[in-house]
């Protein structure tokens, strides 16, 4: 493992997640928390569970965050606000 990589992804990593959650805008947010699995998918590469960053890519950093979008944009908003 290389230290510094994994230091690296890790500020990457608290940096994403702060930012998803004080981001007002909700398609926003659901792009930061894609970008967020993808990071989490490099981490799990680095340490070696290759099925696990695997299943991570497929699950956490695609279809969540397809769904996610998918469902922000066919919502609308109650208040004109």
């Amino acid at each position: 493992m290389i230290l510094s990589f994994d230091i690296i992804i890790l500020i990457f990593l608290i940096v994403a997640a702060v930012i998803a959650l004080n981001v007002k805008d909700l398609l926003s947010s659901a792009m930061i928390y894609g970008i967020y699995g993808f990071l989490i998918c490099l981490l799990w590469a680095e340490m070696g569970a290759v099925d696990v960053a695997f299943t991570e890519a497929t699950v956490g950093a695609g279809v969540s965050t397809v769904l996610f979008i998918a469902t922000i944009l066919n919502t609308r908003r109650r208040s004109s606000d």
